[in-house]
């Protein structure tokens, strides 16, 4: 499925977010307790790392000279039979990337109400959740919001401009699907195949599609976008909503519980294991 979309640098979306969270599946033998503390906090030792990723996320793609920028257009245009690259006098340039969109959580659309059948058709081919959530806007209107899946293989073409930057790419595809989870959770990434592999590289905010994509050539091969999730290794808290937020607290108590519960369980056997031994060697 490819739908095409038109995106303009001063695109933007709304900040609210949905809920993605997910606990540790893994659990270990020793009841090992996975807490807000040991888990989520930032560690001290982990500011180097912090402002690498900072420095990875500023730096951008090296740019072209104008005779080398028409000599590639010439050279990707050879190659394509539609969608090709437009030169403009100014030696900016235009033309069409495909992003597939690869999103394994739900994100937050507003609810569809009866007879809105443009917001249905935007739904169309996804999942909604059950569950439908209320917020409050900036203005004290209440607005209805709902979660939603999106089909696993989506495909959009869109027509962007040389100056049109990662983050612009993101915050337009998001308002193309009517999405209004905050930006920062999603992240575009680069694919290449290489020894039968796929391998997955973040783009950087500041980076450029486009240039990227003449740079590179057409061939999907070497090179296809994918829009994830931002797996930052770190949870932005302040990117959550109060009742998200509440919700976690929630179900972090639950496994405090639970793991509670499981330690207790198993140093009760050995207890009672130790007491029948004891009663074994009494005389």
């Amino acid at each position: 499925m490819t739908v095409n979309a038109v995106l303009t640098p001063s695109m933007t979306s709304s900040n609210s977010m949905s809920s993605g969270y997910c606990s540790l599946d893994d659990e270990s033998e020793d009841f090992s307790f996975f807490t807000a503390k040991t888990s989520f906090f930032r560690k001290p030792n982990q500011a180097p790392k912090q402002k690498e990723a900072k420095e990875e996320e500023t730096r951008g793609t090296k740019d072209l000279s104008e005779e080398e920028v028409s000599k590639r257009i010439e050279e990707y245009n050879a190659q394509v039979s539609e969608n090709g690259m437009n030169l403009a006098s100014d030696g900016s340039y235009t033309g069409f990337i495909k992003v597939n969109l690869r999103l394994s959580r739900p994100v937050t659309v507003p609810a569809v109400e009866a007879g809105d059948s443009e917001g249905a058709s935007r739904q169309a081919g996804g999942r909604t959740q059950p569950s439908e959530g209320q917020d409050v806007s900036d203005c004290g209107q209440s607005e209805k919001r709902t979660s939603f899946y999106l089909p696993s293989d989506c495909v959009k073409q869109i027509h962007i401009c040389s100056l049109t930057t990662v983050s612009e790419v993101i915050q337009g595809l998001l308002k193309k699907f009517m999405v209004l989870d905050n930006p920062r959770k999603f992240a575009l990434y680069r694919q290449t195949h290489r020894d039968g592999q796929d391998l997955l590289q973040k783009l950087p905010l500041c980076d450029r599609p486009l240039l990227l994509r003449l740079i590179t050539g057409p061939d999907p091969e070497q090179l296809s976008f994918v829009l994830k999730e931002n797996e930052t290794g770190e949870v932005e808290w302040y990117a959550f909503s109060v009742p998200e937020l509440q919700n976690f607290l929630v179900i972090l108590g639950n496994e405090e519980a639970e793991r509670a519960r499981a330690v207790e369980q198993k140093y009760t056997a050995y207890r009672q294991k130790l007491q029948r031994a004891l009663q074994q060697h009494d005389p």
